[in-house]
């Protein structure tokens, strides 16, 4: 199993106000599987998928993920161990609108010992992969949203993660720009064996998932292929 989750408590501190997000979660990953989180807004989704990825720590259970406990490292230790297994994918593709395509998905290789030409062989596959190899010296301002995220996805790959985290990757796109991020996302998990953990609102991108978990106040409600 590459994912673990265990008894995952999570609260979270507004003014005088305490807010348990998460209630005791389980859940379960299989490498090179694809699960789509669902559940309304408010539900922990988006918290849950911060813990895996090592963003956040819980208050308490266990993470483990490739054999290796999350619980207990400092922010130093999760930073080293994001940058080797875990590729992000945001809604707003959090790109840096002053560097170019090319400069952004190379940015996670800048904390790695790959030489200078290492590393422009890992972007302009990783770009290629996304069809986007022609692009790569435009500017975010310069793409469509949909050229964008797939950037983003490029940027999430250059690294050869274990797994893929994506949190609403086709919420900010339209109906055939959301489409084609979705087949994207279908061509690295079939083809690459990529594990992804994908959170979304929509049943249609939901589908493309092997298993739907669908959260309510913090508990798993649903847990279906």
């Amino acid at each position: 199993m590459l994912i673990q989750v265990r008894g995952v408590v999570k609260t979270f501190h507004r003014d005088a106000e305490t807010v348990r997000v998460l209630h005791g979660v389980d859940l379960d990953v299989a490498a090179g599987e694809w699960v789509a989180l669902m559940g309304p807004s408010g539900s922990g989704k988006t918290t849950l998928l911060n813990l895996i990825g090592g963003l956040d720590v819980p208050d308490a259970g266990s993470i483990v993920v490739g054999g290796e406990e999350l619980v207990g490292r400092d922010g130093g230790e999760l930073a080293q161990w994001r940058a080797r297994h875990v590729g992000y994918v945001f809604q707003l593709y959090n790109l840096m609108p002053v560097l170019t395509a090319f400069q952004n998905v190379e940015l996670p290789l800048l904390l790695t010992p790959l030489s200078r030409k290492e590393r422009k062989d890992h972007v302009e596959t990783a770009l290629s992969m996304v069809g986007l190899a022609d692009r790569m010296d435009h500017f975010p301002a310069q793409l469509s949203g949909g050229q964008n995220q797939r950037v983003a996805i490029a940027r999430a790959i250059v690294t050869d993660p274990s797994f893929l985290l994506a949190d609403e990757p086709t919420g900010d796109l339209d109906r055939k720009s959301g489409e084609e991020i979705l087949q994207l996302l279908d061509d690295l998990h079939r083809r690459f064996g990529k594990a992804i953990v994908m959170v979304t609102h929509d049943p249609h991108a939901a589908k493309r998932a092997d298993r739907l978990v669908h959260l309510e106040k913090g508990v798993i409600v649903e847990d279906a292929e």
